[in-house]
């Protein structure tokens, strides 16, 4: 399913969410201009690798412990937001996170909604590392905090409707959704495909379990927001 547009109301500008977008495709446009050696230690550098951060968290007991070390293992954890590793992944990204991100920042505000993103940015990464602690392979891409973004859209605009482009083999159909249908689709085929992941055979090239707790922060996320919208309203 491949969402076109949705009818919730837009509150504001989305400047924030337009900026994201923008640095992610510079971002993506550099990684393309860098020689092959040059990328990949760009990735290791800037994307998240588990095994680094975890061996740096567990260096906090041992003699000789380095803040910076840490910190250059932490750092990934904002960077690795903006890095993408193909073509495809950044225009789905881009896609999802246009649609449903400037209603999230309308109702936040500009601030709250860069705050928000890459809050859910660090938490998705870091239950991607609770499932694969000692991985080598870094983690690239803002798929975990755009899967924030629709957790938080799931509460807030369940009862939006998304017009949707759904391939039925040799046939192309549209259908509008509500956003509880399609954001419930899409969770359920990430916790398919995390299942799936347990018990395939080497590397992973998605990281579902960054959708997955991306997802999950973004919709307790969302339940705050509208807690807070309920009684300031009352």
């Amino acid at each position: 399913m491949i969402p076109i547009r949705d009818t919730a109301p837009r509150y504001r500008f989305p400047l924030i969410n337009v900026a994201l977008i923008l640095i992610n495709v510079l971002v993506f446009f550099y990684q393309q201009v860098l020689p092959p050696q040059q990328l990949y230690d760009f990735i290791l550098t800037y994307g998240t690798v588990p095994a680094k951060l975890t061996g740096s968290l567990l260096g906090i007991f041992r003699p000789g412990f380095s803040s910076h070390a840490l910190m250059d293992a932490a750092l990934p954890l904002i960077t690795a937001n903006f890095l993408h590793g193909g073509w495809l992944h950044l225009l789905g990204n881009m896609l999802y996170l246009w649609i449903f991100g400037d209603n999230i920042e309308g109702r936040l505000g500009h601030l709250k909604y860069l705050l928000f993103y890459l809050f859910m940015g660090v938490a998705s990464q870091l239950f991607h590392i609770l499932s694969s602690p000692f991985s080598t392979v870094p983690l690239v891409g803002a798929s975990g905090a755009i899967a924030g973004v629709l957790g938080t859209y799931y509460i807030l605009f369940p009862h939006a409707r998304i017009l949707t482009l759904v391939p039925l083999g040799f046939f192309i159909t549209f259908v509008h959704l509500p956003a509880v249908i399609f954001l419930g689709v899409w969770f359920i085929l990430q916790l398919f495909n995390a299942s799936l992941q347990g018990v395939a055979m080497g590397a992973q090239a998605v990281a579902w379990w960054a959708h997955i707790g991306g997802f999950l922060a973004g919709a307790g996320m969302g339940l705050l927001i509208r807690r807070k919208i309920y009684y300031e309203y009352y």
